[in-house]
């Protein structure tokens, strides 16, 4: 699961040290109630790339349980070319409140033939952060968690929402950031390494980017294995332009096609 295009995306904004329940609220500065982001995906098979899908992200404003919100949808989708090697539709939904706490997760995933659906639910009170987690798999079994903590918690997507306004220029090369992460089952903890700036040109567009670049790692012992780099557009968007995912059976790259409803100007676009 980590390994496919939804953490990438996600995993394709910084973020700082565990902050605590204290520090959660946070203002918006980097996207607005309309905003649309579309990417091509491709994939290398035995050395030919093919172009394997797209993925939509859009941000609206909406109400939960009767109050002001931000609600996001990312849903991905594979080409019927790669269906044939690995199909995956998956359907993300976030609800977070205008202060950025998260309030609801979904995600509905069929990813190679496994169906399964996470569910979040965020209460706050007495100065913690009370999960109620829901996992559901392809057979129909559902199984019911629940995590408290005094830290701000996020999921995937609510992460990548807040993460947007965080400013990356306190930033040096080889820094390591630890956040945490909460599906339908568990809540762990998740490594970035900022990699340092680089600029960066589409190959579809043409459009050329100054970037802010982060790799998502594991570690096997001592040894740092490198999943994800992605390039994050150095200005107030923190926009992903680019995602590359080492994946076991090849390669896949993620490429913004289109962007609609920013908030704040590219300043990142080199002419």
């Amino acid at each position: 699961m980590k390994r496919n295009f939804i953490i990438a995306l996600v995993l394709a904004f910084f973020w700082n040290a565990m902050p605590l329940f204290s520090q959660c609220k946070m203002e918006n500065t980097a996207f607005s109630d309309n905003e649309t982001l579309e990417y091509t995906l491709h994939f290398n098979w035995k050395f030919i790339w093919l172009k394997a899908g797209s993925a939509t992200m859009t941000t609206t404003r909406s109400s939960w349980k009767g109050k002001d919100c931000y609600e996001s949808h990312l849903i991905t989708r594979t080409s019927k070319k790669l269906d044939k090697f690995f199909a995956m539709r998956d359907t993300l939904l976030s609800i977070v409140s205008p202060e950025m706490l998260p309030q609801y997760y979904r995600k509905a995933a069929n990813e190679g033939g496994k169906y399964y659906v996470d569910q979040v639910w965020y209460d706050y009170r007495n100065g913690e952060t009370h999960l109620k987690q829901h996992y559901l798999n392809r057979k129909g079994v559902g199984r019911d968690t629940s995590h408290v903590s005094k830290e701000c918690i996020y999921d995937m997507l609510s992460m990548m929402l807040c993460a947007r306004s965080y400013d990356a220029a306190r930033f040096k090369p080889g820094d390591k950031l630890v956040f945490p992460m909460a599906d339908g089952r568990k809540v762990e903890s998740t490594t970035l390494v900022y990699r340092g700036k680089k600029n960066f040109k589409m190959e579809e567009t043409g459009v050329k980017y100054r970037c802010l670049v982060f790799s998502f790692v594991e570690y096997e012992g001592k040894e740092e294995k490198e999943i994800i780099t992605f390039y994050v557009t150095d200005d107030a968007n923190h926009m992903p332009v680019r995602i590359d995912m080492f994946l076991r059976f090849g390669t896949a790259k993620a490429f913004l096609s289109s962007a609609k409803g920013l908030r704040n100007p590219s300043t990142s676009i080199i002419k």
